[in-house]
């Protein structure tokens, strides 16, 4: 069995995907894209995943971060089964 990926210490990316509302979840996806388009992000949810440093602003754009990139990954339980 793989050993679980842990961030800051304490959360694992599955833990912190199952703890991000719709709206932070989709602006995380959507950074991961390879084109994203930052004009349909919610400022609230970008803010608030720049604070848990899941996303970053670079030459002035929002992108996602290497940390965000693993959650993405890892998905979220509440989605798994939809």
């Amino acid at each position: 069995m793989a050993k679980p990926v842990v961030l800051n210490g304490a959360m694992q990316p599955i833990d912190i995907a199952d703890s991000l509302d719709r709206f932070q979840w989709e602006a995380l996806r959507a950074l991961g894209a390879p084109s994203p388009d930052s004009t349909r992000l919610s400022e609230p949810a970008l803010a608030q995943l720049v604070g848990s440093d899941l996303a970053e602003f670079r030459d002035d754009r929002p992108a996602i971060t290497a940390k965000g990139r693993r959650v993405v990954a890892c998905g979220s339980p509440r989605l798994w089964n939809s």
